[in-house]
């Protein structure tokens, strides 16, 4: 690893920007596409260039190796679950609010590492972040004018999908000796293999004519905001390691907030601005207490 130059910042913004960006996109796709059939395309054609990266590296894809199961459960935990349950919720609460629910996965990591892994105990900067971050995602659901009775269970499965990542996130620890490109080709292929039959079944998107802006956003999910994304963060983490890369968790949020209003014009209240702002300094407080703790592991190997 290098310490970070202009480029890695660059791409870092890049990266935030991308992930951002699958918001806004989601709100545009669910117009002519069902939350099934989004969450279908998104891993189909974010498959397309992780494979070939795979194939061009020469790293083997063991998606059918003795370990199938492990990626078929985290493919089904950590694309299938919160790639259908972000399009779902989207339909009905706005972009703006999906980045803010869906940046929590840090806070939501932390508290359950604390229950599930033996070096990632509560201290006292780990309560205050998650507490103030959890403060902020309460906070933002007293806002009636954006969450009301008619989207109140959408803005709760967001939620859910968040966790959902931090579940799957968790479960990947098994395969960890892995390459990150073999799994996250395994996952994709599994993804791809359950969600099929479920198109297939539920909502035979075949039988309508999408529009042009909803298929070149769930396009752009799946090769833009899924595969090329997982390729930057391939690069990112090799050259400048997973505490540099993780700085994009204060990014999202703001990004998110900023492109809804640009592309969907969304309402931005003083409630989202105030719950905004205490979901990155959780994030931050968080990862404080958890740089410190690599960095303290880091040298404690050396010596």
């Amino acid at each position: 690893m290098r310490q970070p130059k202009l480029i890695d910042y660059i791409l870092l913004v890049i990266l935030a920007l991308i992930w951002s960006s699958a918001f806004f996109n989601i709100k545009i796709a669910t117009e002519s596409f069902g939350p099934v059939t989004i969450a279908f395309l998104r891993v189909f054609f974010g498959s397309i260039p992780v494979l070939l990266l795979c194939f061009y590296k020469k790293i083997r894809v063991e998606a059918f190796s003795k370990d199938w199961y492990w990626f078929a459960i985290i493919g089904f935990v950590n694309l299938v679950l919160p790639f259908f349950l972000i399009a779902y919720g989207v339909k009905s609460v706005q972009s703006n609010l999906a980045a803010i629910l869906m940046s929590t996965t840090p806070l939501s990591s932390t508290v359950l590492g604390h229950f599930y892994t033996k070096n990632e105990k509560f201290n006292a900067l780990k309560t205050f972040g998650i507490l103030i971050g959890f403060a902020g995602i309460i906070y933002l659901f007293s806002d009636d004018i954006l969450i009301n009775d008619n989207n109140f269970i959408s803005a709760l499965l967001i939620l859910l999908g968040s966790t959902c990542y931090v579940v799957g996130g968790v479960l990947t620890l098994k395969i960890s000796k892995k390459k990150n490109e073999n799994v996250t080709g395994s996952i994709l292929i599994w993804a791809v293999l359950i969600l099929l039959p479920l198109v297939y079944f539920f909502e035979k998107p075949w039988n309508s004519v999408p529009s042009i802006e909803s298929t070149i956003s769930v396009v752009y999910l799946g090769m833009v905001s899924t595969g090329a994304a997982w390729l930057l963060r391939f690069k990112i983490l090799k050259n400048n390691g997973l505490i540099f890369q993780s700085q994009v968790s204060y990014l999202i949020p703001i990004f998110g907030t900023i492109l809804s209003y640009i592309f969907l014009k969304e309402i931005i209240t003083p409630k989202v601005l105030i719950s905004l702002l205490a979901v990155i300094i959780g994030i931050y407080f968080v990862k404080k207490a958890n740089d410190k703790k690599i960095k303290f592991l880091f040298i404690k190997n050396k010596t």
